[in-house]
């Protein structure tokens, strides 16, 4: 049973809607109109990740802890005050604005949601989902009223998971894994 598995993919592919408050829509308005279709289609701007983005992304979360209540309290997003120390604490960090930090964040989180808790291997987050959703649908264990909703959740999200686009991102996350677990916990 990969339970464990579909908490953390499912918490992983949640940091990606959780953050997407502020990077999309500034993205969208900057790419040609291709890229604007393919983001809109993926709902998630995919980018190779760096380095130093990585590590920037482990260093902000202290930052971003203490913030968090404000941005979850936002609603349809965040109001120029709290948009302007979201942009300070990732400017600190190393990114341009917050909205690149969302893209790095949503871009590992991808990685993350694939990698295997026991082996560290990768496999795309939509193929983890598919075999959760099997698992899920075979367990009888689970109440069935839960059993409808994660079922349901599940298949939303094999709907709407892309794939990943920059396989070198797969190198880059396993090397800082450890670190990444840390400090998302």
């Amino acid at each position: 049973m990969r339970h464990a598995s579909y908490t953390f993919a499912g918490c992983a592919l949640g940091l990606i809607a959780g953050l997407a408050l502020v990077g999309p829509g500034t993205r969208a308005q900057e790419a040609p109109q291709e890229s604007q279709q393919k983001a809109a289609e993926d709902g998630l701007w995919q980018i190779k990740l760096t380095e130093a983005q990585v590590k920037g992304f482990i260093a902000v979360q202290p930052d971003l802890v203490d913030v968090l209540p404000k941005l979850q309290q936002s609603g349809d997003g965040p109001d120029t005050a709290l948009e302007a120390e979201l942009n300070g604490i990732a400017q600190r960090h190393g990114f341009s604005d917050f909205a690149e930090l969302d893209d790095v964040a949503a871009n590992i989180s991808i990685v993350m949601a694939g990698l295997d808790a026991q082996t560290g291997q990768f496999t795309e987050p939509v193929e983890v989902l598919k075999m959760e959703l099997k698992e899920v649908e075979a367990d009888t264990s689970i109440p069935e009223a839960d059993k409808k909703q994660l079922v349901q959740e599940l298949t939303e999200a094999v709907k709407t998971t892309p794939l990943l686009k920059h396989r070198e991102n797969v190198e880059l996350v396993q090397a800082h894994r450890e670190a990444l677990e840390e400090a998302l916990q």
